[in-house]
């Protein structure tokens, strides 16, 4: 019987972890997002926004089953003297979701180096449909890859669909962690956004290396998991080793103060 196949459950062990570890940059972009609505609907919007996120990839899964096709076929070309390439549904949707979560990381941070608050307050004042519609696109743009991963494990409907709703029961119950760890800890916030910024970049180049995109004859080929990993670690070690150095500074100031 196909529910009770070993295989299944094994396959089933491997998506549900493949979502997890692919589901990282999705959690961030919607823990960040989520602070934009007011402090007391935060929660329920990364519920709502998470929900029917996973309502839809399950559609979404429904449809790439059935009209796979459709989304590798291409739909128009571009050749000009700078630039050449051939998009198709997947490429285009991939690309726009890099561009919007580029320039929401570019704005957030310019904010941030600004200090415009009264401007950074406004932004925030959005309503929490328009919060949730985003976090909702972002997700499904997010999700192509681990369901395209999915396909290429199983072609059993009840294993990937399993899959992501228990990747969506733990997105729900570790965004309001993931939000409340930023909140108390205000100076990741910072690193959060370059690693949604390199999130927008590998996208990019996911979208144009699916377009056979091409600069001058150069073309673009996709940052690999392990690039962007590494980055990351990079990021990571470089924030560590920056908010340690400054608080030494701040403990040798008044011994230099007194010293003085």
């Amino acid at each position: 019987m196909e529910f009770l196949s070993l295989e299944n459950w094994v396959t089933l062990a491997l998506l549900i972890l493949l979502q997890a570890v692919l589901g990282f940059d999705n959690l961030l972009y919607i823990s960040l997002e989520s602070k934009r609505a007011p402090a007391a609907s935060q929660a329920r919007v990364r519920m709502w926004g998470i929900g029917l996120a996973v309502v839809f990839r399950i559609g979404l899964l429904f449809l790439l089953m059935s009209v796979i096709r459709y989304f590798q076929d291409p739909l128009f070309a571009l050749h000009t003297g700078v630039a050449k390439g051939e998009f198709n549904l997947h490429s285009l949707i991939v690309l726009f979701g890099g561009a919007f979560i580029l320039y929401t990381a570019s704005k957030e941070i310019l904010h941030m180096m600004s200090l415009e608050e009264e401007e950074h307050e406004g932004a925030e004042r959005r309503s929490m449909a328009s919060i949730v519609f985003w976090i909702v696109a972002m997700n499904l743009v997010f999700s192509f890859d681990s369901i395209l991963s999915a396909m290429a494990l199983t072609d059993v409907f009840w294993v990937m669909a399993t899959a992501i709703l228990a990747s969506g029961a733990l997105m729900i119950w570790l965004a309001d962690r993931v939000s409340a760890f930023l909140q108390k800890n205000r100076m990741y916030e910072v690193l959060g956004l370059f690693v949604l910024f390199v999130v927008g970049v590998m996208l990019l180049t996911e979208g144009g290396h699916l377009a056979h995109l091409e600069f001058f004859g150069n073309p673009i080929t996709p940052m690999t998991k392990t690039t962007f990993y590494f980055v990351i670690a990079v990021l990571v070690v470089n924030d560590v080793v920056q908010s340690r150095y400054q608080r030494k500074l701040m403990k040798l100031r008044p011994r230099s103060g007194r010293a003085g």
